[in-house]
């Protein structure tokens, strides 16, 4: 599945939203109440509550099983949850549909597939079939929206042909067009070379700088989650700790999920 550019999700009305610590949010707060996941008497994910703020990056670490995709999945929509999401717009207090952007972890374009970058732009940002002429008015608004993330010069090669930092930055020019509440990042940086990991820590600093969106990011670098998250998850089926990352990686749970020792730094 490509990135999913933006899924309206319904919220809850319930009068049960509190005002408390709104004024850290921004022009937005998201709160995500009591979410579950179950496979038949399986649990998957169980009552996970977050607070999600405007203008800031929530990492989401844990093992592999501990339910991290599956969380993205209920965020979406994507799969059978209980538990609601409750998006207030704090302009003028009133609650909304959450538009959603989402960049998945994988991507399969098959080899030697013809669809350009503008090709698969234009799927999501035009209702006219890619294969009739270019739209130079839509032609040059894509190559704009890449060039937020200094990829206009892709917009004509084939999708096919990026490297997995060039597909990153195509999919998260996809996604915040137009710019959603909430971006979802699963494992963006999974596959892509120094370099590449490079340009993906300052877009993410772009983002945080010039958008009003908040951002959650599923992630197992743990050198990107210390410089750059706000707020760190550290999911096991339900919150075990939440905190800064200093806060987080010192924490028993923690210990027991990654060991004494992790990409350099001692626990």
């Amino acid at each position: 599945m490509l990135a999913k550019k933006n899924t309206n999700h319904k919220t809850n009305n319930h009068n049960t939203y509190n005002h408390e610590n709104d004024a850290a949010c921004g022009l937005h707060c998201i709160k995500i109440n009591d979410i579950s996941v179950k496979a038949g008497e399986q649990v998957i994910i169980d009552k996970v509550d977050l607070h999600i703020h405007c203008g800031k990056v929530t990492a989401i670490i844990g093992r592999n099983g501990a339910g991290k995709t599956t969380l993205i999945k209920a965020i979406l929509g994507e799969i059978k949850h209980s538990g609601h999401i409750e998006f207030m717009d704090l302009k003028d207090k009133t609650m909304g549909n959450l538009k959603i952007g989402y960049v998945p972890q994988y991507v399969n374009i098959e080899k030697n597939t013809p669809m350009s970058v503008y090709d698969l732009f234009a799927g999501y940002v035009s209702n006219t079939p890619v294969f009739f002429k270019k739209s130079k008015k839509i032609y040059e608004f894509i190559k704009e929206q890449l060039s937020t993330f200094d990829a206009g010069d892709l917009i004509d090669k084939r999708a096919c042909d990026l490297s997995g930092g060039e597909l990153q930055r195509v999919l998260l020019a996809i996604a915040i067009t137009p710019i959603p509440n909430l971006l979802l990042l699963d494992e963006p940086a999974s596959g892509i070379d120094r370099n590449g990991m490079e340009l993906f820590y300052n877009n993410i600093q772009k983002l945080k700088d010039n958008y009003d969106l908040a951002m959650i990011v599923i992630s197992h670098d743990f050198e990107f989650v210390r410089k750059y998250a706000d707020h760190v998850i550290l999911l096991d089926k339900t919150i075990l700790k939440e905190g800064s990352f200093e806060e987080v990686r010192q924490c028993e749970d923690f210990k027991k999920v990654f060991g004494g020792r992790l990409d350099g730094y001692s626990i």
